[in-house]
């Protein structure tokens, strides 16, 4: 594709759209602020991810070599953002009697089964913190001598060293935005860790020896080393949750200026990239999105109760990802019901596409695979009819990344009616290609999900519903009921009259 219409973003430091032109021409960078590995990851942990994806799938729509990094978090993250509480990953391992090492590796693999489960494309690197650690002790060196103090609990940045301390946040105060000051010594409230010593008398799994004594990176520390070293400053876009807009990312960016010595943040590259990204909150209203509440709100939940999770992908595209987006059920379910419909239409596209291979070349078997079409094949006598809903697209996508019209465009072009299904499916795979919802290769049967809790397997279900049909057939109504009235009180609806034709639901 290319870049016919600008691609403007959303710059959270500047507050305003801005048209997207990268630091090397022809290549776009990226750096993602990734998961602490843990615990699992909330589906509005995962919406950050979904946002990211869809910038990167958008750079690369508009012909730009991509290299996303994401970081993992292995260390240094502290229960609180603001400098005060132990580390995360510390605490889980003692809670857990565990290895810090084994509570990393599982919740780091389980965070990347979500990645694959929303679609989420592999960034061209997954940058893990404690693979840094002597590139941070170095990057701490270079600024210490003009930037940084030392106490007792470690090296502290002083924030009045820097320029434009907070605008990112907009508040650029002593106190850090009513930052609770919880270490005695701090020249500002605002002040943050660099480097935090071992306490005396304690030893942590995960610390390292350092000019400043034995222990640990500030977490903020972690994301300017690996964006650095990894993309090079000033790097194209750095993305992240909103709640990392008030302390994370201001910190980031002091570290950042005085690294490269740079000036105020009237410059935006000054800052260490030109542009800074953050997608809002997913809310939901019963509390249970919180780790602490026991079941949250996980992906793995929305699987166990039924739900496909490229719905919840869908629900993500349906709303700006500056747009606060409140979860509930049943808007999870209608976010499945416009998947369902695109993928029926998707099936219906293919099965015409191999009726009419299967009549011009009776021995072929024809295969369409998401990856097997380009925007080439969509150039023939159909493609004035295609033209609008690919350009509605391209408009959308352009402009902050508006994947709720994106997705309406999308559904334009299955709605076109006769037009060769080749062109169409080539057409469908490239703007999927920017929504990210595989739908050339999701079927029927994968959105079928079996709740954890049903008491009834897939295969019966289909057994019963062939044994119901081949009733109704020969009329015997009283046993189609009976079979009916057996698959309801295994919480399956036979789903009789549904405009979908989806056959079965379980409840």
């Amino acid at each position: 594709m290319t870049d016919a219409v600008p691609l403007k973003l959303f710059n959270s430091l500047t507050r305003k759209l801005e048209t997207f032109e990268p630091v090397h021409p022809g290549e776009a960078r990226v750096y993602t602020c990734g998961p602490t590995v843990y615990n699992y990851p909330h589906i509005g942990n995962m919406r950050a991810y979904v946002f990211a994806d869809v910038l990167g799938r958008t750079l690369s729509w508009k012909g730009y070599k991509l290299t996303h990094i994401i970081n993992i978090t292995d260390v240094g993250h502290l229960t609180d953002d603001a400098d005060a509480g132990e580390d995360k990953m510390e605490k889980m391992a003692a809670e857990r009697a565990q290895s810090i090492w084994d509570i990393a590796k599982h919740y780091t693999e389980a965070y990347w089964a979500d990645v694959k489960a929303l679609n989420i494309r592999e960034p061209a690197k997954w940058s893990v913190a404690t693979d840094y650690i002597q590139e941070m002790i170095d990057f701490a060196k270079s600024i210490a001598d003009k930037h940084c103090y030392e106490l007792d609990s470690g090296l502290y940045f002083d924030v009045s060293t820097v320029d434009d301390y907070g605008r990112l946040a907009r508040a650029v105060t002593d106190e850090g935005e009513g930052r609770i000051d919880a270490v005695e010594g701090k020249r500002n409230g605002a002040d943050f860790a660099i480097w935090r010593k071992t306490p005396p008398g304690e030893k942590r799994q995960m610390e390292w020896d350092s000019p400043w004594g034995k222990g640990a990176p500030g977490w903020h520390l972690e994301c300017s080393v690996m964006g650095g070293k990894l993309l090079g400053f000033p790097f194209d876009i750095h993305t992240g949750g909103i709640d990392h807009r008030e302390i994370h990312h201001p910190n980031e960016i002091a570290q950042n200026q005085a690294f490269c010595c740079t000036n105020g943040l009237d410059v935006a590259e000054n800052s260490g990239a030109r542009i800074w990204m953050h997608n809002n909150f997913l809310v939901e209203r019963s509390g249970k999105m919180s780790k602490s509440a026991g079941e949250f709100l996980r992906l793995q939940l929305l699987i166990d109760k039924g739900y496909h999770p490229l719905a919840y992908r869908m629900m993500c595209l349906q709303a700006h990802y500056r747009s606060e987006l409140e979860f509930s059920w049943e808007g999870l379910g209608a976010a499945l019901t416009r998947l369902k419909r695109m993928v029926m239409a998707v099936e219906t596209l293919k099965a015409r596409h191999a009726e009419l291979v299967s009549a011009s070349m009776p021995n072929s078997e024809p295969s369409v695979r998401s990856d097997g079409w380009t925007l080439k094949q969509v150039q023939g006598d159909d493609w004035g009819k295609l033209q609008a809903s690919l350009d509605k697209l391209d408009v959308a996508i352009s402009d902050d990344l508006n994947t709720a019209i994106a997705l309406t465009a999308l559904e334009d072009a299955l709605a076109t009616k006769k037009v060769d299904p080749a062109q169409k499916l080539a057409l469908v795979a490239a703007m999927d290609s920017v929504l990210g919802l595989d739908l050339l290769n999701l079927t029927r049967a994968d959105l079928r999900i079996r709740p954890k809790s049903a008491q009834i397997t897939g295969a019966e279900i289909e057994e019963a519903l062939a044994r119901r049909k081949s009733a109704r057939a020969e009329k015997d109504f009283a046993a189609s009921d009976a079979i009916r009235n057996e698959l309801a009180a295994k919480g399956v609806d036979a789903m009789d009259g549904d405009p979908l034709g989806w056959e079965w639901k379980l409840d």
